[in-house]
């Protein structure tokens, strides 16, 4: 294995595949581009780009099929901060999850013939990629992927695995019968010739590249240690919050709010103004700029930059978007999401409310219903 210091000498690269418009994050992906949307306070594909840039990879290409420039745009500040390369790999049509890789080979592969990291964008976990890559060295195969133990695997595709070295024997798409709990959790690192084996159409790595690689005996598997959550659609947002919260709390407590007004875990942003008489938490997150008023309840939401929440106002299991107001005793509640810049007026109940971006709600939404 090598050590740390002669680490330092190997540049690897990493592509996250961003795809497309974030449909199942709408209010918010009408703002701005999924990957951008914040979680516990930083955009989500950013917690990903600093634990990449931590275990030395220099260049991260974002595979991507629009709005490339926003991405860019916003990305060129960290590029400079965390002093990585990112770019853009841009796709014309959708071409699944390995179609990408493909279309971005001459951005992935050089001399050094290291393996490359390729991430889902949704995914949110303790990213342990140097376990990865020690991992990867060790077993010599082609491929490695992360996999994670889930309650209910008949949802997912499962992978079957040799328990001792990790070799994986096959892929069950959704089994009716046990065939085990580990399912692919979207973090792989693949030696440059897998790319040989991709052609530049859509095509999925799940279900065309990974299982030719297990037939050959040369994909192995890893189980990821921590909490995992594809966060790509709102309940499972605010549940990947509460894990990460819970993370956060065992590795850097200093980060998590305390006072008397704070239950469990909240992070809240240095800038932001929180009242007299609240109760905050558990599992919040509040962004920079926010107005919290006096008397204010929340738990298991997140509130983001620049929102305000008046007087006595409770949300729970909600996301509240940027410079959005929730007025006075107002009620807000059951995955409730507004969109950038929505206003609810004071006293106003909020059941599950989808609120499309610059409107105001002037009476209640008593059923979960998107508001137009």
């Amino acid at each position: 294995m090598f050590s740390g210091k002669s680490r330092r000498h190997i540049t690897m690269k990493a592509l996250i595949l961003v795809g497309g418009f974030g449909t199942r994050l709408r209010p918010l992906t009408l703002s701005v581009p999924k990957p951008l949307v914040e979680f516990a306070n930083k955009p989500m594909i950013l917690h990903q780009i600093e634990a990449l840039k931590a275990v030395g990879v220099s260049e991260v290409v974002l595979a991507i099929n629009y709005q490339p420039e926003v991405m860019l745009n916003f990305l060129k500040d960290f590029e400079t901060k965390l002093g990585i390369k990112i770019t853009c790999s841009q796709e014309t049509e959708p071409l699944g999850t390995a179609g990408p890789l493909a279309l971005a080979r001459d951005k992935l592969i050089d001399d050094s013939g290291e393996p490359f990291f390729v991430l889902n964008s949704d995914v949110i976990s303790e990213y342990p990629f140097e376990a990865m890559i020690e991992f990867h060295k060790a077993h010599g195969g082609e491929a490695s992927i992360m996999v994670t133990k889930v309650d209910e695997p008949s949802k997912y595709g499962v992978v079957v695995m040799e328990e001792s070295s990790g070799k994986v024997e096959k892929f069950v798409e959704k089994p009716k019968l046990f065939v085990g709990n580990k399912i692919n959790a979207g973090i792989y690192l693949l030696n440059p010739s897998v790319l040989d084996r991709i052609q530049l159409r859509p095509t999925s790595i799940e279900k065309e590249v990974f299982p030719k690689i297990a037939a050959v005996g040369k994909l192995y598997a890893m189980v990821l240690p921590g909490f995992w959550m594809d966060i790509g659609q709102p309940r499972d947002y605010i549940t990947g919050l509460r894990l990460y919260l819970d993370s956060l709390r065992k590795k850097s407590s200093f980060k998590l709010a305390t006072g008397g007004h704070i239950v469990g875990n909240v992070l809240v942003h240095e800038s932001a103004q929180i009242g007299e008489g609240c109760l905050i938490g558990p599992d919040v997150a509040i962004g920079p700029g926010c107005v919290v008023e006096s008397g204010v309840r929340l738990s298991r939401c997140t509130v983001m930059r620049g929102v305000r929440i008046k007087k006595h106002a409770c949300i729970s299991s909600s996301i509240i978007g940027w410079h959005s107001t929730v007025g006075q005793w107002a009620r807000v509640e059951n995955m409730t999401i507004l969109g950038e810049d929505v206003h609810v007026c004071d006293e106003i109940y909020s059941n599950g409310g989808v609120v499309l971006p610059h409107k105001e709600i002037k009476s209640s939404i008593l059923k979960p219903e998107i508001v137009m």
